[in-house]
């Protein structure tokens, strides 16, 4: 299988992900897990898919799967996968595979891969373990549609319901810095000025909003996926 990473050092890359965990144990305190910040549903059937969106589910180091999720995670689910395909490069396929599970509530996913195809081979658009632009814009993707974004050690990446939207957790804090520096080259970004250099890069980017707000934090994710995936530079 193809790895369509962008060309980022590995020293650099390493960096970063410290980076992004210093800031959430330093910068403010760490918010819970994916899983027990998902909020509680009532007591509704679980609806069976084997597929996200026209993505096909499947188990970390396995075969296809059927999982079962509260159906508006699902649809939630196929909302993201849906926005991370429109932004990525027009080569690109639409994904075709979706690497994860989901939690035993059906409220909570964790993500391994995304796959798609170009020309007859298959690549990963996201893979655990593997942090390069397409990690960050990922994440960026993540963080647009969902409020709690956990990455996990190895790399795979827990989401939970939830409305989108900014919300100061710890977690969007350090993905902001890491984004700021891993993905936008602001070396500076840090815990504490994060707010300014994250305007920095809507203001780069023809945005003009505050990154503390619902709609800078869409653009703030929006573009971070774009650049991430190298569908704009904008430079």
């Amino acid at each position: 299988m193809n790895h369509n990473g962008h060309p980022f050092s590995r020293r650099r890359l390493l960096a970063g992900a410290a980076v992004a965990s210093a800031v959430t144990v330093t910068g403010v305190a760490t918010a819970p897990t994916a899983a027990a910040a998902s909020p509680t549903h009532a007591a509704t059937p679980l609806v069976t898919r084997d597929r996200i969106g026209s993505a096909l589910l499947h188990t970390p180091g396995g075969g296809p799967a059927v999982a079962r999720f509260q159906a508006d995670f699902h649809d939630r689910l196929a909302a993201w996968l849906a926005f991370w395909s429109a932004n990525s490069p027009a080569a690109w396929s639409a994904p075709v595979q979706v690497v994860g599970r989901v939690d035993r509530s059906g409220d909570a996913f964790t993500l391994h891969a995304v796959r798609y195809r170009r020309a007859d081979d298959l690549h990963d658009g996201f893979a655990a373990g593997r942090v390069d632009g397409s990690h960050w814009a990922t994440l960026a993707s993540l963080h647009h549609h969902f409020p709690i974004v956990a990455p996990l050690p190895g790399g795979a990446v827990q989401v939970g319901d939830g409305v989108a939207g900014f919300t100061g957790s710890a977690g969007q804090l350090a993905f902001a810095v890491a984004a700021c520096r891993e993905l936008w080259g602001d070396r500076a970004a840090t815990a504490v000025g994060w707010r300014e250099h994250a305007n920095r890069v809507l203001s780069r980017a023809g945005q003009q909003a505050d990154v503390a707000s619902r709609a800078g934090w869409a653009a703030f994710t929006r573009t971070s996926l774009r650049r991430g995936l190298g569908t704009e530079s904008y430079e």
